[in-house]
Protein backbone atom coordinates (compact mmCIF):
# COMPACT_ATOMS: atom_id res chain seq x y z
CA UNK A 1 0.00 0.00 0.00
CA UNK A 2 2.90 2.98 -0.12
CA UNK A 3 2.88 3.24 -3.66
CA UNK A 4 -0.70 4.27 -3.02
CA UNK A 5 0.36 7.12 -0.81
CA UNK A 6 2.44 8.53 -3.22
CA UNK A 7 -0.18 9.47 -5.25
CA UNK A 8 -2.70 10.98 -3.33
CA UNK A 9 -2.46 13.88 -0.43
CA UNK A 10 -2.04 12.70 3.13
CA UNK A 11 -5.42 13.05 4.84
CA UNK A 12 -4.45 15.31 7.60
CA UNK A 13 -6.81 18.61 8.65
CA UNK A 14 -4.57 21.03 7.27
CA UNK A 15 -4.40 19.11 3.77
CA UNK A 16 -7.98 18.94 2.89
CA UNK A 17 -8.47 22.23 1.38
CA UNK A 18 -5.39 21.88 -0.92
CA UNK A 19 -7.15 18.33 -1.94
CA UNK A 20 -10.49 19.02 -2.67
CA UNK A 21 -8.51 21.07 -5.88
CA UNK A 22 -7.14 18.14 -6.79
CA UNK A 23 -9.11 15.56 -9.04
CA UNK A 24 -7.76 11.58 -9.92
CA UNK A 25 -6.85 11.04 -13.67
CA UNK A 26 -7.50 8.00 -15.24
CA UNK A 27 -3.98 7.06 -14.81
CA UNK A 28 -4.12 7.58 -11.19
CA UNK A 29 -6.93 5.00 -10.75
CA UNK A 30 -5.35 2.81 -12.88
CA UNK A 31 -2.43 3.00 -10.95
CA UNK A 32 -4.17 3.07 -7.58
CA UNK A 33 -5.92 -0.08 -8.90
CA UNK A 34 -2.65 -1.66 -9.51
CA UNK A 35 -1.09 -1.15 -6.30
CA UNK A 36 -4.19 -2.48 -4.41
CA UNK A 37 -4.41 -5.43 -6.15
CA UNK A 38 -0.96 -6.33 -5.27
CA UNK A 39 -1.31 -7.95 -1.88
CA UNK A 40 -4.12 -10.03 -3.66
CA UNK A 41 -2.06 -10.84 -6.59
CA UNK A 42 0.49 -11.89 -4.20
CA UNK A 43 -2.33 -14.30 -2.25
CA UNK A 44 -3.22 -15.78 -5.59
CA UNK A 45 0.33 -16.88 -6.12
CA UNK A 46 0.37 -18.34 -2.73
CA UNK A 47 -3.37 -20.12 -2.98
CA UNK A 48 -2.12 -21.12 -6.64
CA UNK A 49 1.07 -22.94 -5.11
CA UNK A 50 -1.11 -25.03 -2.49
CA UNK A 51 -3.97 -26.52 -4.57
CA UNK A 52 -1.79 -27.63 -6.88
CA UNK A 53 0.70 -29.45 -4.12
CA UNK A 54 -3.14 -30.64 -3.42
CA UNK A 55 -3.89 -31.93 -6.51
CA UNK A 56 -0.67 -33.69 -7.22
CA UNK A 57 -1.09 -35.28 -3.77
CA UNK A 58 -4.66 -36.61 -4.47
CA UNK A 59 -3.39 -37.97 -8.14
CA UNK A 60 -5.60 -37.45 -11.15
CA UNK A 61 -8.41 -35.45 -11.60
CA UNK A 62 -11.83 -36.10 -12.81
CA UNK A 63 -13.74 -33.61 -15.25
CA UNK A 64 -15.96 -32.80 -12.13
CA UNK A 65 -12.78 -31.90 -10.45
CA UNK A 66 -11.31 -29.43 -12.78
CA UNK A 67 -15.19 -28.03 -13.36
CA UNK A 68 -14.93 -27.22 -9.34
CA UNK A 69 -11.63 -25.93 -9.29
CA UNK A 70 -12.26 -22.83 -12.31
CA UNK A 71 -15.13 -22.22 -9.73
CA UNK A 72 -13.25 -21.94 -6.92
CA UNK A 73 -10.59 -19.94 -9.05
CA UNK A 74 -13.42 -17.49 -10.17
CA UNK A 75 -14.85 -17.25 -7.07
CA UNK A 76 -11.77 -16.18 -4.94
CA UNK A 77 -10.94 -13.65 -7.73
CA UNK A 78 -14.75 -12.34 -7.67
CA UNK A 79 -14.43 -11.63 -3.84
CA UNK A 80 -11.10 -10.03 -3.77
CA UNK A 81 -12.58 -7.50 -6.64
CA UNK A 82 -15.38 -6.70 -4.80
CA UNK A 83 -14.19 -6.34 -1.51
CA UNK A 84 -11.18 -4.43 -3.18
CA UNK A 85 -13.76 -2.17 -4.98
CA UNK A 86 -16.67 -2.05 -1.60
CA UNK A 87 -13.63 -0.93 1.42
CA UNK A 88 -13.09 2.56 -0.49
CA UNK A 89 -17.11 3.04 -1.27
CA UNK A 90 -17.44 1.99 2.46
CA UNK A 91 -14.55 4.40 3.58
CA UNK A 92 -16.60 6.97 1.43
CA UNK A 93 -19.35 6.64 2.58
CA UNK A 94 -18.50 6.98 6.46
CA UNK A 95 -16.11 9.18 6.36
CA UNK A 96 -18.28 12.11 8.19
CA UNK A 97 -19.04 9.95 11.03
CA UNK A 98 -16.24 7.06 11.12
CA UNK A 99 -12.78 8.80 10.14
CA UNK A 100 -11.39 8.62 12.68
CA UNK A 101 -12.33 5.28 13.55
CA UNK A 102 -11.46 4.06 10.94
CA UNK A 103 -7.87 5.44 10.61
CA UNK A 104 -7.29 4.25 14.08
CA UNK A 105 -8.07 0.75 13.59
CA UNK A 106 -8.29 -0.72 10.01
CA UNK A 107 -4.71 -1.39 10.08
CA UNK A 108 -4.64 -2.98 12.88
CA UNK A 109 -7.57 -5.30 12.28
CA UNK A 110 -6.34 -6.10 8.63
CA UNK A 111 -2.94 -7.27 10.15
CA UNK A 112 -4.37 -9.22 13.20
CA UNK A 113 -6.44 -11.22 10.43
CA UNK A 114 -3.51 -11.53 8.36
CA UNK A 115 -1.09 -12.72 11.12
CA UNK A 116 -3.72 -15.09 12.72
CA UNK A 117 -4.62 -16.84 9.19
CA UNK A 118 -0.49 -16.91 8.17
CA UNK A 119 0.39 -18.01 11.78
CA UNK A 120 -2.13 -20.89 11.59
CA UNK A 121 -0.39 -22.18 8.19
CA UNK A 122 2.80 -21.91 9.66
CA UNK A 123 2.16 -23.89 12.89
CA UNK A 124 0.23 -26.72 10.65
CA UNK A 125 2.80 -26.75 7.99
CA UNK A 126 5.43 -28.44 10.59
CA UNK A 127 2.62 -31.30 11.02
CA UNK A 128 1.75 -34.12 8.90
CA UNK A 129 0.03 -33.44 5.79
CA UNK A 130 -2.93 -35.08 6.35
CA UNK A 131 -3.34 -32.66 9.34
CA UNK A 132 -3.03 -29.76 7.69
CA UNK A 133 -5.99 -27.98 6.92
CA UNK A 134 -5.67 -24.58 5.00
CA UNK A 135 -7.53 -24.95 1.73
CA UNK A 136 -7.75 -21.45 -0.11
CA UNK A 137 -10.52 -23.15 -2.34
CA UNK A 138 -13.13 -22.74 1.05
CA UNK A 139 -15.53 -20.39 1.09
CA UNK A 140 -14.85 -19.20 4.48
CA UNK A 141 -10.88 -19.13 3.60
CA UNK A 142 -11.51 -17.19 0.70
CA UNK A 143 -13.79 -14.46 2.74
CA UNK A 144 -11.49 -13.72 5.80
CA UNK A 145 -8.21 -13.46 3.14
CA UNK A 146 -10.30 -11.10 0.33
CA UNK A 147 -11.50 -9.10 3.54
CA UNK A 148 -7.62 -9.03 5.58
CA UNK A 149 -6.09 -8.06 2.10
CA UNK A 150 -8.71 -5.71 1.22
CA UNK A 151 -9.86 -3.84 4.63
CA UNK A 152 -7.01 -1.00 4.27
CA UNK A 153 -8.28 0.19 1.28
CA UNK A 154 -10.82 1.69 3.97
CA UNK A 155 -8.85 4.73 3.65
CA UNK A 156 -8.96 5.33 0.22
CA UNK A 157 -12.24 6.08 -0.03
CA UNK A 158 -11.16 8.88 2.29
CA UNK A 159 -9.21 10.10 -0.03
CA UNK A 160 -11.59 9.75 -2.74
CA UNK A 161 -13.90 11.90 -0.40
CA UNK A 162 -10.81 14.46 -0.09
CA UNK A 163 -9.87 14.70 -3.90
CA UNK A 164 -13.52 15.94 -5.66
CA UNK A 165 -15.19 12.84 -5.24
CA UNK A 166 -18.94 14.50 -3.89
CA UNK A 167 -21.37 12.51 -5.89
CA UNK A 168 -21.89 8.69 -5.57
CA UNK A 169 -22.29 8.41 -9.68
CA UNK A 170 -18.60 10.00 -9.76
CA UNK A 171 -17.33 6.77 -8.04
CA UNK A 172 -19.02 4.19 -10.53
CA UNK A 173 -15.52 3.92 -12.67
CA UNK A 174 -12.72 4.27 -10.39
CA UNK A 175 -14.57 1.01 -8.05
CA UNK A 176 -15.11 -0.82 -11.65
CA UNK A 177 -11.41 -0.05 -12.67
CA UNK A 178 -10.83 -1.45 -8.92
CA UNK A 179 -12.90 -4.28 -8.89
CA UNK A 180 -11.87 -5.42 -12.49
CA UNK A 181 -7.84 -5.00 -11.88
CA UNK A 182 -8.38 -6.78 -8.56
CA UNK A 183 -10.08 -9.45 -10.43
CA UNK A 184 -7.85 -9.67 -13.03
CA UNK A 185 -4.86 -9.80 -10.75
CA UNK A 186 -5.60 -12.71 -8.78
CA UNK A 187 -6.94 -15.35 -12.00
CA UNK A 188 -3.33 -13.95 -13.28
CA UNK A 189 -1.45 -15.07 -9.64
CA UNK A 190 -3.06 -18.13 -9.13
CA UNK A 191 -2.15 -19.81 -12.41
CA UNK A 192 1.45 -18.39 -11.84
CA UNK A 193 1.28 -20.42 -9.01
CA UNK A 194 -0.06 -23.24 -10.59
CA UNK A 195 2.57 -23.06 -13.32
CA UNK A 196 5.27 -22.82 -10.96
CA UNK A 197 4.13 -24.44 -7.74
CA UNK A 198 5.67 -27.74 -9.07
CA UNK A 199 9.26 -25.76 -8.75
CA UNK A 200 8.39 -24.58 -5.41
CA UNK A 201 7.01 -27.39 -3.69
CA UNK A 202 10.30 -29.44 -4.30
CA UNK A 203 12.32 -26.44 -2.39
CA UNK A 204 10.04 -25.78 0.40
CA UNK A 205 6.53 -26.35 2.23
CA UNK A 206 3.96 -24.33 0.42
CA UNK A 207 2.18 -23.62 3.87
CA UNK A 208 5.12 -22.59 5.49
CA UNK A 209 5.64 -19.68 2.78
CA UNK A 210 2.04 -18.83 2.17
CA UNK A 211 2.23 -17.95 6.39
CA UNK A 212 5.45 -15.94 6.14
CA UNK A 213 4.04 -13.96 3.02
CA UNK A 214 0.64 -13.38 4.86
CA UNK A 215 2.25 -12.10 7.98
CA UNK A 216 4.30 -9.89 5.93
CA UNK A 217 1.51 -8.34 4.01
CA UNK A 218 0.21 -7.47 7.44
CA UNK A 219 3.03 -6.50 8.84
CA UNK A 220 3.52 -4.05 5.78
CA UNK A 221 0.08 -2.80 6.23
CA UNK A 222 0.75 -1.97 9.25
CA UNK A 223 4.16 -0.10 8.94
CA UNK A 224 2.49 1.96 6.12
CA UNK A 225 -0.35 3.42 8.37
CA UNK A 226 2.09 3.92 11.48
CA UNK A 227 4.55 5.48 9.24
Amino acid sequence: MFIVYSFFVILRPKYKNQAKEYYMSLLDIILLAIALAMDCFTVSIVSGVILMKERRREGVRREGDRSQETGGILRMAFLFGFFQALMPLLGWLGISHFQSYMEAYDHWIAFLMLAFIGGKMIKESFGPEEEQHFNPSRLRTQLLLAIATSIDALAIGISFACTGFTELSQLTMPLLIIGIVSFLFSIIGYHLGRRFGKTITRRMKPELLGGVILILIGVKILITHLF
